[in-house]
């Protein structure tokens, strides 16, 4: 008697594959393959190994196996005995006891005991990206014989194709954001070298002249050393500053809130003034949503440490009252007079902020006034 995906049929297939198209993160990618496999077929344990060119895997994951089970089982397998030769020949393997398979070779005393066993390679073109098996199928059995059908088998090739695209694009993506991350690098050594070679070239300079005033004009060579001790805090600013661009690669992995923090921290103690960070109620929002509030955070952040003298500067995100999100930088520094726009708003980049609040739809207001400090609020909506 064959047997059929369990509750719902095509639905739950069709919900296994939608899953798997959900993410694009490799490991996310892997766990919810072999968890929809897992389901599908009702089994026991199920795994997924991605392999290297050194002979073991790069990556491997299980279903059915808790964490304390997984650390006990010791290190990955390797490209040995059936795992082989589902990546090596390319073909599916269905057996009744994997125990008792000439291949068979062993595994560690913590592994789980294993019998029935269903397992093909999961392939993009010519190439054997993955190997996808399952062990223990749930189902009455006589003994010495495989709980797994031909059905089962041919759902499962179903599920490796989809697998192999879901791993192609996992792949894809992951180059592509490391050729992000390069060209963002590259870009960053580029000006951080023209920024911060003009600045050592004048403190050199500002340093030669210094020493050469030393014994005939004393006051003018306090006067140089004075600029040389300015320019070298600036030359350090522009470093600090770099540091914090180096980071918006997490924002993808951690969110807009832990990214935040994480800066937060680095700037405060980086700095003299104190910077803190709380969030209240927050979800996560729209990709371009995070991305335009963590670079208007990034500026301000810049502008009160560098321009304004403050002693605290705050950072608040909190949910608005009609479900948007409000972001609040506040600082108790020297602040200026916001009628003075065009001036104000080349010198502390405002025209960049509120370009990229309403680029999300969003809103930017400034309130300062000189010796009362600056508070740059940015909302937008939803989330």
């Amino acid at each position: 008697m064959t047997h059929r995906p369990p509750a719902g049929g095509l639905a739950a297939v069709s919900a296994a594959l939608l899953a798997m198209s959900r993410h694009l993160e490799m490991r996310d990618v892997l766990k919810t393959i072999v968890a929809s496999a897992r389901e599908l077929l009702d089994a026991e344990y199920a795994a997924l190994g991605v392999p290297d060119d050194h002979g073991g895997f790069a990556q491997f994951v299980v279903d059915g196996v808790s964490d304390e089970q997984w650390k006990a089982i010791g290190p990955l397998p390797r490209q040995h005995g059936i795992l082989a030769a589902m990546l090596h020949e390319a073909k599916p393997e269905r057996l009744a006891d994997v125990r008792k398979d000439p291949r068979f070779e062993g595994w560690p005393s913590a592994h789980p005991d294993m019998s029935d066993f269903l397992g093909l390679p999961i392939r993009d073109g010519d190439e054997t990206i993955g190997a996808l098996f399952l062990a223990n199928k749930r189902c009455p059995k006589p003994e010495g014989s495989c709980g797994f059908t031909a059905d089962d088998e041919e759902l499962l090739g179903i599920l490796a194709q989809h697998a192999a695209i879901a791993l192609t694009n996992a792949r894809l993506y992951e180059r592509s954001r490391e050729l992000t991350i390069a060209e963002e690098r590259s870009r960053l050594a580029h000006e951080l070298h023209d920024a911060v070679s003009q600045k050592l070239f004048s403190l050199r300079l500002t340093a030669q002249a210094a020493a050469a005033l030393v014994d005939r004009d004393p006051a003018r060579a306090k006067g140089e050393l004075q600029q040389v001790a300015a320019l070298a805090a600036e030359a350090v600013d522009e470093l600090r500053a770099a540091v914090v661009e180096l980071r918006p690669a997490a924002l993808d992995e951690d969110g807009l809130i832990a990214t935040l923090r994480t800066q937060i921290q680095v700037l405060d103690r980086a700095h003299t003034a104190r910077v803190t960070f709380e969030s209240l109620g927050v979800r996560a929002l729209p990709a371009a949503q995070e991305e335009a509030l963590l670079r208007v955070s990034q500026e301000a952040l810049h502008n009160a440490l560098r321009h304004s003298g403050a002693g605290h500067v705050g950072v608040i995100l909190v949910r608005g009252g009609d479900g948007g999100t409000v972001l609040r930088i506040t600082d108790d520094g020297c602040g200026f007079e916001p009628a003075a726009t065009r001036r104000a708003g080349r010198h502390l980049g405002l025209v960049s902020m509120r370009d990229r609040a309403s680029g999300v739809g969003g809103k930017l207001t400034v309130e300062s006034a000189p010796g009362k400090g600056t508070t740059i609020e940015m909302e937008v909506p939803g989330g």
